[in-house]
């Protein structure tokens, strides 16, 4: 089976997270947390940094490693190394999602989540309440 190894950045403002919409391919319409592949010889911190320019124009600070995915899709297992972040700036563009939410705890199930990133959920629901 084809191994696909990505980073997604967590970013939280408040009691709030960012999810984004995918705008194309098998799951589009599904929610996810925004990031990408690793290039060849890029630590997952400034692969995070770089997709994020990428993807919606603007720069994080990468915290700490929330917690890495390992999930089978049809096609490929994706691995995914999720990580809590922070915007530099409130400037977010949107370049290649549908669309963006930020979320709190009351609202984190109201969108239709991958199914890898759909089991970070518990773990989000414990960051958002602790205060951090």
């Amino acid at each position: 089976m084809k191994r696909i190894e990505v980073v997604a950045a967590i970013i939280r403002k408040g009691d709030r997270i960012f999810a984004t919409q995918r705008g194309y391919g098998d799951f589009k319409d599904w929610w996810e947390f925004p990031g990408g592949k690793m290039e060849e010889g890029e630590t997952p911190e400034e692969a995070l940094v770089r997709e994020i320019r990428e993807e919606l124009s603007a720069d994080v600070n990468v915290g700490k490693l929330l917690h890495t995915v390992e999930w089978d899709y049809p096609q490929f297992h994706l691995t995914m190394h999720c990580y809590m972040c922070s915007l530099t700036h409130d400037a977010l563009h949107l370049n290649e999602h549908e669309a963006a939410k930020w979320l709190d705890s009351t609202t984190l199930h109201s969108v239709k989540w991958l199914p890898a990133d759909e089991i970070l959920m518990p773990l989000l629901e414990r960051e958002l309440h602790s205060g951090m």
